[in-house]
Formats: C-alpha cells, structure tokens, sequence
C-alpha cells in the first residue's frame, strides 16, 4: 500500500487519479462553536460499512491531516479484508491536541458528523481517543464501537489487537525458527502506551526477554515498576540497535521502517501493532533484501477490529478471542504466499486482500 504525502496535490492525485486511491468519499468536518476540525475518508463499501478508528492527534497541517486519513482508511480496507470481517474500510483524523482542545461538545459534535452518514462509516478508538470519548461520541452516532461495556459496548479493543499481534510473533517464529514459542528470545517494543503494555505482557509470560521504549516516561515507568526484569532503552533509535534483538515490534505512530531505521535493524523478525509500519513501498524489498521477515501490520494488529465489529452484533469475548487466534494462521499463509510468489509478505497480503475485495465487487 503506497501512501501520500501532506501536500494538497499528492493527496488529490491520491484521491481521484492514482492507483493508491480510489477513496469513495473524503468529508471535511468543522464545527466553529467547539473548534473542530476533522477528516472523515471512506476508503471502501465494497465488503460493508466502512469501519475504522477515530485518530485524535496535532498534525502540522491540514494537508497532513488529510493524508494520514486517506492512508488510514486505505489501510483499514485491507485489514478487515485480511480478518474477513464484512467492512470495508475508513477512518476518521480529529486535527488538535487531545490534551488541550478535547472536550465533551467537541466530541458529541463529532458524533453529529458521523451520523450524517447514515451508517457508511462506523467508527471507534485510535491514537488520543479513548472508550469514555466513544461513550460521548455515542450519544449523537449509533454507529459507534468501542463504548464501555456499562454502555453497550466490549471496552478496551487494545487487549485483542496485543493478542493478535502476538499470534502474529508467533508465526513468524514458527516460519523463520521452526518453533512458535518465543521463550529466550530477544523482542524490542517500541511504544508501551495502550497496545504494547498488553503486548509486553504476553511476550513475558511466554518467555522471552523484553526491551521496551517509549516516550512518555509515565508507560516506561508502568512497566518498569511491574516488571523490573524488563529492560530499558533510551529511545526507539537505540532500541532498534540493540545487540542480540530477535525481534522488533512498533506500537506507536506509522513509519517506523525507512530508510534510516531499516539499515540499523538488528532483529530478524518485524512484528507490531503501529499501522502503515512502511514509510513508502521501497522498505519491504530493503527488508527482504537484508534478510528481515516482516509481520504486515494490518493483518497481524487486527484483533482491534475484529473486537468493535463484533460489538456490532451482540459482543462475545471468547468468540472474538477465537477469531483474533486465527491470525496466526493466516499469517503463516501470508509468507507461503509469499514464497510461492517471490514477493515480500507486504506484497502477498495486499494481495489476498484485493483479491478478496474485488471478488465483493463483482455482480
């Protein structure tokens, strides 16, 4: 999946001429009374309702922010492709600092936006929201996930999409080691906030040996005082250089692998839940070219997903568990696929995920 840059002709190109677009709707949202800006992109209906997150986050432009949700909502096409849930894919970008500009009539605003689309674009949590905004956000929008379970929803999608990715590590262990266990092995996690806490916890009790950073000292400090057996590096870009690393895993913000991190990467497997991982498509060829196993972020983080689509119809955690397991199996799929083709596993899964989508689009 290419994606576009923040200028207004790169994302427009994008949008209507490119073979990376085909966006079936972008909506601009502004509502003055409350100060918000937002960016609705329905990428594809092709399989169902759009479904997607809502990203809360300070972009440095509009132009940026337009990006990212085209990008997004691209990816979540993919993803619940890949899941083989019955959504095709959206997402929504709030422009500001959660922080500072976050309130209550900003969010029921947001909610009046997305009911305006009659059901085309469910939405949830992402970066800066969280399940109580969702609750606020359901008021005014019945097409909301990711709402407490006091309000009808399955809460916290992060637990799942932890478990998926680490079905994801395991698959990848088993294709390139022979052996799903990750006992004694090295993972690096970049990004300890929502996802990777949980995901640190799995990789514990499994075994392995965990290096984590993040930016916000309070998530390392969570972990650290939890468990003092974990290491700490000081940043991401000394994280990824670690001696020994087995495997890296970004959690936070997309564009993690590039031309920079990629050619310092000591880990032999790359597995996490951050969305559009690759900076542009020329990284999966330098991953496979430096002998790297990529997990593709969309398929192995979708137990998220998986999670809110299934709040839609009557939530059931052992069923959405069960379903989020079988990532593992379709990752081992993916690199078959791959090998079979002589492609990148990025390549193979876009792939199956077209394929799949096409056939939804036929008569």
């Amino acid at each position: 999946m290419t994606d576009v840059t923040g200028s207004p002709d790169d994302v427009l190109h994008t949008l209507f001429r490119s073979d990376q677009g085909g966006h079936e709707q972008v909506v601009l949202c502004q509502d003055r009374a409350t100060g918000l800006k937002a960016v609705i992109a329905i990428h594809s209906t092709a399989l169902g309702p759009s479904l997607g997150g809502t990203r809360f986050y300070p972009y440095e432009s509009e132009a940026a922010a337009v990006a990212d949700a085209l990008n997004l909502a691209r990816g979540m096409s993919y993803k619940n492709a890949m899941a083989g849930l019955d959504h095709g894919g959206g997402k929504a970008v709030i422009i500001g600092d959660p922080e500072q500009i976050k309130t209550e009539d900003l969010l029921l605003a947001y909610g009046r936006f997305v009911a305006s689309l009659g059901g085309r674009y469910v939405t949830a949590c992402d970066v800066g929201t969280y399940v109580a905004d969702m609750d606020v956000v359901a008021r005014e929008c019945r097409w909301t996930t990711g709402r407490s379970p006091e309000n009808g929803g399955a809460g916290d999608s992060s637990v799942l999409t932890a478990f998926g990715v680490f079905q994801g590590m395991r698959a990848s262990a088993q294709h390139l080691w022979g052996d799903p266990s990750l006992r004694g092995r090295t993972v690096g996690v970049a990004g300890v906030g929502k996802v990777g806490r949980h995901l640190v916890e799995h990789l514990l009790e499994d075994g392995a040996q965990v290096v984590i950073a993040d930016v916000r000292q309070d998530s390392v400090g969570r972990i650290a005082d939890k468990h003092p057996s974990v290491r700490i590096a000081p940043d991401t870009e000394r994280l990824i250089r670690t001696e020994g690393l087995d495997i890296y895993a970004p959690c936070a913000l997309g564009g993690a692998l590039n031309d920079d991190s990629v050619p310092v990467l000591t880990a032999k497997i790359v597995c996490g839940a951050a969305n559009n991982q690759l900076e542009h498509p020329g990284v999966e060829k330098d991953l496979s070219d430096r002998g790297i196993l990529y997990a593709p972020d969309y398929v192995v983080n979708a137990g998220g997903v998986i999670q809110v689509a299934d709040e839609l119809h009557g939530f059931d955690f052992d069923r959405c568990k069960e379903k989020a397991a079988k990532i593992f199996d379709t990752t081992l799929a993916i690199f078959a696929r791959a090998k079979e083709d002589g492609i990148p596993p990025a390549a193979a899964a876009d792939r199956i995920a077209e394929h799949r989508m096409a056939e939804a689009r036929r008569p």
